[in-house]
């Protein structure tokens, strides 16, 4: 007989056989697995997660087997540890979605010509080129890059009053600009 260089090797090798240690428990599992399997499908809808349910629960089973004291109520042990693994599986789920009495996004507008969508971009930015510099560049910053009044302020170098006040004489004349007359 040849004795193992590395003990830790050997270890190993007494490690690779779960079983072992419990033969009743071999034999329980070998002899029950199929009813408990069944139980941990009605559990769950898909085949693959009921057998790694089971396995979860004969896992747990396995570590506490020296401290079940009835080894004739095993089966209501397993199918408790089932019952509880699968409700801990479900708690632990992120749930993405909520059910809500009205959808909440808003109908979207039919979706138009391209060719139409195009020329009215066009003719914004046109009618955003006829303003003044300074307009020209707050309307670009609050609207265009979504900034608030006090970010705008701080990146142009002016105060809030003068974001607001300038924003809304753009905006007057981007209403009354002729080629926009369409969009109104």
């Amino acid at each position: 007989m040849t004795t193992p260089v590395c003990t830790s090797a050997a270890n190993v090798a007494t490690r690779t056989l779960p079983y072992a240690a419990y033969p009743s428990f071999s034999s329980y599992m070998k002899a029950r697995q199929p009813v408990l399997l069944r139980t941990a499908r009605s559990l769950t809808a898909n085949p693959s997660d009921a057998e790694d349910l089971l396995q979860t629960a004969l896992a747990k089973t396995y570590v506490a087997w020296e401290r079940i004291e009835d080894h004739r109520a095993l089966d209501g042990y397993v199918r408790r540890a089932l019952l509880n693994t699968r409700t801990s599986q479900w708690r632990k789920r992120k749930v993405d979605e909520f059910a809500c009495d009205e959808m909440p996004e808003p109908e979207g507008m039919p979706a138009g010509d391209p060719a139409e969508q195009q020329a009215l971009h066009d003719a914004m930015w046109r009618a955003i080129m006829k303003l003044p510099a300074r307009q020209r560049a707050m309307v670009v910053l609050r609207y265009y890059e979504d900034l608030s009044e006090a970010q705008t302020a701080e990146v142009l170098g002016v105060s809030i009053g003068t974001v607001k006040s300038a924003v809304s004489r753009a905006l007057s004349k981007l209403r009354e600009d002729p080629e926009l007359e369409p969009v109104r």
